[in-house]
C-alpha cells in the first residue's frame, strides 16, 4: 500500500470518527455547552454595553429542526439495519428484510421531499411532511389558518395516492 492511500485511509477514518461523534452526542450536552457559550457572551454584553441579548426561534426554524429529528431518526433505524446487513451470524432472510426495510424507509423520505416540494410551488409555503403508513401529517408555515388552504393541501397529497390516505394539516405562524 502506498502513502497517498495509507494518507488517504487514515484521514478518511478520522472524519468519519468525528462525525459518528458528533451525530451520536447527546443534545442535552449540545444545549448545555451552547447556553454556557450563550450565557457568558451574554455577560459580557451586558457589562460592555448594558443590553439584554434574547434568541427567537423562527417558525423555519421550527421545519428544519422537525426535519433535522426525522432524519436522524431514520439515520438510527439505517445503522441498526445495516448493523444486520454486516452481522456474519444473521440469516439470509434476516438481511434481506433489513435491506427492504432501508429500501423502504428511502422511498417513504423521497414521498416526503416531494409532496414538500409540491406544497410549496403550487402554495408557496415552507412546509414539513411525514408519512407513517395510511397517515401523512404537515405543518405548514403559514400567516393565515384557513380551512379552505387545509383542504387545497389534502387534496394535493390525496391526488398522489390511490388508497386512502389519512391526512393532517397543522398551520404555524410565520
Amino acid at each position: 500500500m502506498n502513502k497517498q492511500n495509507l494518507w488517504f485511509l487514515t484521514l478518511f477514518s478520522l472524519i468519519l470518527v468525528l462525525s459518528v461523534y458528533y451525530v451520536t452526542m447527546p443534545n442535552d450536552l449540545l444545549l448545555t455547552t451552547n447556553s454556557n457559550y450563550n450565557d457568558s457572551e451574554t455577560k459580557k454584553s451586558s457589562s460592555d454595553k448594558e443590553e439584554e441579548v434574547s434568541v427567537v426561534v423562527e417558525d423555519a426554524e421550527l421545519i428544519s429542526s422537525m426535519k433535522l429529528s426525522k432524519e436522524e431518526e431514520r439515520l438510527k433505524q439505517k445503522s441498526d439495519y445495516q448493523k444486520v446487513l454486516t452481522n456474519t451470524e444473521a440469516t439470509t432472510d434476516e438481511k434481506n428484510e433489513a435491506l427492504e426495510k432501508i429500501k423502504s424507509l428511502d422511498e417513504v423520505k423521497a414521498e416526503e421531499e416531494s409532496l414538500e416540494t409540491k406544497i410549496k410551488d403550487k402554495f408557496k409555503l415552507d412546509c414539513y411532511v411525514e408519512k407513517e403508513e395510511t397517515n401523512i401529517n404537515s405543518v405548514c408555515v403559514s400567516d393565515k389558518h384557513d380551512n379552505t388552504l387545509a383542504n387545497n393541501i389534502m387534496r394535493l397529497i390525496q391526488g398522489e395516492y390511490d388508497d386512502h390516505k389519512y391526512i393532517t394539516v397543522k398551520f404555524e405562524k410565520s
